[in-house]
């Protein structure tokens, strides 16, 4: 199965500003309310009412160093592991 990619937004922001869409989605998933995304032309929606696999990547590139989270709805069996953030 091909990836089709539904929304993509990349631009340089202050802390203050990821943070706030970081707790404006936290509050969406702990509601269980659709999340919906918007710029431009482009908009998604995403329903928020069933578990998750959540995924965070930490990668060092040169003098450059990336944090990427991941959440993923889909029907199986999702693995159990432990994590904190500190």
């Amino acid at each position: 199965m091909s990836e089709k990619v539904l929304f993509e937004i990349e631009k340089d922001m202050k802390n203050t500003e990821i943070a706030k869409y970081l707790r404006d989605i936290a509050e969406k998933l702990e509601n269980k309310e659709k999340i919906v995304l918007k710029s431009g032309d482009q908009h998604t929606e995403l329903a928020t009412d069933r578990n998750a696999v959540f995924e965070i990547k930490v990668e060092q590139e040169d003098n450059e160093e990336s944090i990427e989270l991941e959440i993923e709805w889909k029907e199986g069996k999702k693995q159990d592991s432990d994590l904190e953030i500190a």
